[in-house]
């Protein structure tokens, strides 16, 4: 871990050298911002844990509308048309009204819950053919008409679904807690096949926590069982599996040139694996966990990390070009690291007063939310409650 916190600390400083990310608004919620954003036309949609669901003007970072549910907004959200949809820890699937806000319909399910307190996120809504797909804590995955919000069929997995549903031709997959990635028919939940992943002797339920991506063929997720794992989309059997000690792996990952992009958790690097074989090309050396998604533009790679700082990295080499710290990692970054970046004498991450430790983590503005780019500007939510914006040069 030293050895990685030097290489860490010699990257920062290579990367004080050069240019960053210029600020160009940023909005206060009440609480904290796990989801990732959506742009469409001139708004930005995302929700907060303050239970708010905010419309903003994507330019400027002011409020159009506000929709306030019963629970906790950890869910990304979609659009389909008219209707801009997203999860809340009431248990509910919200469609709303893009202009006024104004719910036009909301469906119930049987109730969400958390694993634990890394459960951070819940399922995003995704919607294909009038179909909006659905996870939930309840254990189900959810198939709701997306004109009317009734139920065109549920399935019942062995564990809670917070991951985000994948949608391939007529085939919908999707990961749960119970260790199991499922192809389920789009049309009527039949089981096509299913995958259960290897397991740990830490972790042997091997939890998929996030969603998994779909390219050329290939299915790619990470699991809690320290694995990332690439399957064969049409019979579900494995094609490789890349296994990081010691941490789990929830980010889903990036597809980008070849490659795959992705951060861990307790190992604390971003790794780029070769998508064919999931050989290591680079790993970068972090001090903190990464459970966001990585974006790429022009060649350089920008993903959040649990210090506050976003980063934008060099897809050949993972050498750090672009730098942005929170507003709450500027304020609360001492209260967790020394001047060497290494831990405080006194901070324990995983020790009997957990809760705390994790307390002064989201302090400093950690930024699970999976960054978006829309032509010169990257937009993207952090634990210090707020919305950023900012230009890339």
């Amino acid at each position: 871990m030293k050895k990685h916190l030097l290489t860490f600390l010699l990257l920062t400083l290579t990367g004080m050298l050069v240019a960053q990310p210029v600020l160009q608004w940023k909005y206060s919620t009440r609480g904290r911002v796990y989801a990732k954003p959506l742009i469409s036309e001139n708004c930005l949609y995302i929700g907060s844990l303050d239970s708010v669901f905010y419309a903003l003007d994507k330019s400027t970072g002011l409020t159009i509308w506000e929709f306030r549910s019963d629970g906790a907004i950890s869910s990304s959200a979609s659009i389909s048309g008219k209707l801009v949809l997203f999860g809340s820890a009431d248990g509910n699937l919200y469609a709303l009204d893009t202009k006024t806000g104004q719910p036009v319909w909301i469906f119930s399910s049987g109730g969400e819950k958390m694993k634990d307190i890394w459960d951070y996120y819940l399922s995003t809504p995704v919607v294909s053919n009038g179909i909006v797909y659905w996870g939930s804590g309840d254990g189900h995955l959810y198939a709701i008409d997306v004109d009317t919000g009734k139920l065109m069929w549920k399935y019942k997995t062995g564990g809670i679904v917070h991951a985000d549903p994948l949608v391939i031709d007529s085939v919908v997959c999707i990961g749960s807690f119970d260790g199991t990635f499922y192809a389920l028919s789009a049309d009527n939940g039949e089981v096509i096949w299913k995958f259960r992943t290897v397991g740990d002797a830490y972790f042997p339920d091997g939890e998929i926590q996030k969603g998994a991506i779909f390219d050329q063929g290939v299915i790619y997720f990470g699991s809690r069982d320290y694995n990332i794992y690439a399957l064969d989309a049409k019979t579900g059997r494995g094609r490789w599996n890349m296994k990081e000690y010691g941490s789990w792996i929830i980010a889903t990952p990036l597809s980008y040139k070849g490659n795959l992009f992705f951060g861990t958790s307790d190992t604390h690097l971003f790794y780029c694996l070769r998508k064919s074989d999931g050989k290591i090309v680079w790993s970068l050396p972090l001090n903190m966990r990464v459970y966001g998604s990585a974006v790429a533009r022009e060649n350089i790679i920008w993903f959040g990390c649990f210090n506050g700082k976003l980063y934008g990295v060099d897809d050949a080499t993972g050498k750090i070009i672009h730098e942005f710290a929170t507003d709450g990692c500027k304020a609360n970054y001492s209260s967790v690291y020394q001047e060497n970046d290494e831990f405080q004498s006194e901070f324990e991450l995983y020790g009997k007063d957990y809760l705390e430790s994790e307390r002064k983590i989201q302090a400093m503005g950690s930024i699970l939310s999976t960054p978006v780019i829309e032509g010169d500007r990257i937009y993207f939510g952090s634990s210090d409650g707020k919305v950023y914006a900012l230009r890339l040069d």
